[in-house]
């Protein structure tokens, strides 16, 4: 059986200059229960990230928030210095205990969170840095210009949001370019449909987390089932199979800290569903919805 490999899945540019092959991997879960503190297998962690390269996954998400800062320093030890990769990360929550996510937004604070990831990434510029969310509690145009000035700066290459809606996407526009859109998005979770039609307009790459999320669609005798089965694959390899064509602009990053899901995963960048596979499933996923 031949090896899976991303490159299956196709390219993207991000930001027009970064090409990635589109199927990527979430680095979220190689940290401890409740996305916080160090893995109970650290080793365990450490083997999935070495497995990515040469499984040929370019692109990785990370954020300073994940642990915190264990998810950036497992991928400094394992993969550092990043030959062929983009490492992309996160700043702007605080992390007061499992499980619990808090926005900060201060300039400084998201200063200080650029700064600990270029220390713990071990990397002089970051190519993708997104705002984890937009605090509501600081004028969103202080957020957006401290952004223009990492990039001014030369901090960052590139620029991303998460979790926002087309309205502020544009807002954001107007005072740097925006490279990526991640919002959570799945075959039963269509809620950003219209920021992905506007991401496909502006050619903005749209990073769907939680993208195997697929609920009773993956139970037997589901839509999704039936098309796993036609395609000797699992329901998770034909939801990601989905995401990938269902726009050019889609890159899922599937997490895992198991080699073997893992390679599960990137299998699926090789699936070809047809015309009536993706009409199927979209249907399917719309009433689950």
């Amino acid at each position: 059986m031949a090896t899976p490999n991303a490159a299956a899945a196709g390219t993207f540019k991000i930001g027009g200059d970064i090409e990635i092959n589109r199927l990527g991997f979430g680095a979220m879960r190689i940290t401890g229960d409740g996305i916080f503190g160090p893995p109970s297998d650290k080793a365990g962690s450490i083997r999935t990230l070495k497995r990515l390269p040469e499984l040929g996954i370019t692109f990785i998400d990370t954020a300073a928030s994940y642990g915190p800062d264990v998810s950036e320093q497992l991928i400094r030890e394992a993969l550092h210095p990043y030959d062929g990769l983009l490492i992309a990360t996160k700043g702007g929550l605080t992390r007061p205990g499992p499980n619990v996510w808090v926005p900060d937004g201060r300039p400084e604070f998201l200063l200080a969170d650029v700064k600990k990831s270029l220390r713990q990434l071990g990397v002089e510029q970051i190519d993708l840095w997104q705002l984890h969310r937009i605090d509501p509690r600081v004028p969103r145009d202080e957020q957006f210009g401290l952004i223009r000035k990492l990039l001014d700066d030369g901090l960052i290459r590139h620029a991303g949001l998460s979790e926002v809606s087309v309205e502020q996407i544009r807002a954001a526009q107007a005072v740097f370019p925006v490279a990526t859109v991640q919002n959570r998005y799945n075959l039963v979770d269509r809620t950003s449909e219209t920021v992905l039609a506007y991401c496909e307009s502006a050619g903005v790459g749209f990073i769907p987390w939680y993208p195997l999320a697929a609920g009773d669609l993956a139970k037997p005798g589901s839509a999704l089932d039936a098309v796993a089965k036609a395609h000797s694959a699992t329901p998770g390899q034909i939801a990601l199979a989905w995401l990938l064509a269902r726009s050019s602009v889609m890159l899922p990053i599937p997490g895992t800290s198991k080699v073997k899901h893992l390679e599960e995963n990137v299998a699926a960048a090789a699936i070809r569903l047809s015309a009536a596979d993706f009409a199927e499933l979209d249907k399917a996923g719309r009433g689950a919805a």
